[in-house]
């Protein structure tokens, strides 16, 4: 072989090994800054119950935060189709997973919250007018638990989930791409019908949408790398990326201040303008995740913590919740209208996720984090 032969040789293996590495590196940024956005989008869900529950949502700065951060629900469908692989082999084994990651942590948690709040209304005769709140319908019209309401959230992602995997079996996936395109409107017409589907499956369709929006953002970042990766080092190419999202951001703060609107996924409930809430949610969503991937992204030691367990901070903050507001109700004091117990019940909250962390995710009924068993060996 010649030597320029050689040389060139060498500088592909180079820049093949240089981009193996930044790739891996990339990969392990994507994830601190998911991490940390799936941190805030939990602080800022307990912090509104919370909040919600000692009646102090029309502070001012409260509203404000709350309309500035109205698509942090959103992001959790966003972060799955964007880490969402898009195979699906045997369907039966597929479903079966979902089952036991998302739809039995979800009457788990449920039956938990329910237990506790009927435990109060049956053995505390001051809390019985609160039965005359309570309604039948609420089995199958909305998929909240009358003890722990967010549990809405895995049964819908369940739902979203099995919508996919049966597209992509059926290798309907591009169809339900296109279909996604229409699944806003779709789900404002819902909205204004008066939300008719059973257990909350009015929000799936928008569940869908941002489900298939995170992977087209993925499935965007990957074709720009690979048609670029022969001009240069990769690093460079990623300067779109901070560009193209730095735009995105601009665009939601002047949309959301001149056009304001805000979507509410657990109600499926369209505010102000409809078509502000979907383009500056869509804006937001990109933006945000697009320019903490293209920064050099650290952990963040508190807000990522509570990230990479989300779904015990999200599944057990609401039975806190009702074990503190209906505790001082049993001895005749209300927790509305002070901060000071608000304050407290957030310090409790954190304290006690935290501290049982360890212990709920070795339980896999209550956290989904089953075991895999290992393929089997080939003869």
């Amino acid at each position: 072989m010649c030597p320029n032969g050689k040389r060139e040789t060498a500088n592909i293996l180079t820049f093949a090994l240089n981009y193996a590495l930044c790739m891996k590196n990339c990969a392990l940024k994507r994830n601190h800054a998911f991490d940390f956005l799936c941190g805030l989008c939990i602080l800022r869900m307990i912090l509104l119950h919370v909040v919600s529950t000692c009646g102090l949502r029309g502070e001012f700065w409260f509203g404000k935060l709350m309309a500035w951060s109205f698509f942090f629900m959103s992001f959790f469908f966003f972060k799955a189709g964007y880490f969402n692989k898009g195979i699906v082999g045997d369907l039966r084994l597929y479903f079966t997973d979902r089952v036991k990651r998302l739809l039995i942590p979800y009457l788990a948690w449920g039956a938990i919250g329910s237990a506790i709040f009927f435990s109060f209304l049956c053995f505390v005769p001051r809390l019985h007018p609160s039965l005359d709140r309570l309604h039948w319908e609420h089995i199958y019209q909305v998929s909240h638990f009358w003890g722990n309401p967010p549990c809405w959230f895995l049964f819908s992602f369940f739902t979203a989930y099995i919508l996919f995997g049966l597209a992509n079996r059926l290798r309907l996936q591009r169809l339900l791409g296109l279909l996604s395109l229409t699944f806003p409107a779709l789900s404002y017409w819902l909205y204004t019908q008066g939300n008719p589907l059973w257990l909350s499956l009015n929000n799936v369709f928008m569940g869908v949408f941002f489900f298939q929006l995170g992977r087209w953002w993925r499935m965007l970042q990957g074709s720009v790398e690979r048609g670029t990766a022969h001009i240069g080092p990769l690093r460079l190419t990623h300067r779109w990326l901070t560009a193209f999202s730095l735009l995105l951001i601009l665009l939601f703060l002047v949309g959301n201040r001149m056009y304001h609107g805000e979507y509410d996924m657990s109600l499926n409930k369209w505010v102000q303008r409809p078509w502000g809430a979907g383009i500056n949610t869509v804006c937001a969503l990109v933006g945000f995740s697009g320019l903490l991937l293209s920064l050099p992204q650290r952990r963040i030691p508190v807000i990522n913590f509570i990230g990479e367990h989300s779904m015990v901070f999200f599944v057990l903050h609401y039975p806190l919740i009702h074990l503190y507001r209906l505790t001082h109700l049993s001895f005749g004091h209300g927790i509305r209208g002070h901060w000071d117990f608000a304050i407290l019940l957030l310090l409790i909250i954190f304290s006690i996720c935290t501290w049982l962390v360890p212990h709920i995710e070795r339980i896999p009924w209550l956290s989904g984090r089953w075991k895999q068993k290992p393929a089997p060996t080939q003869p």
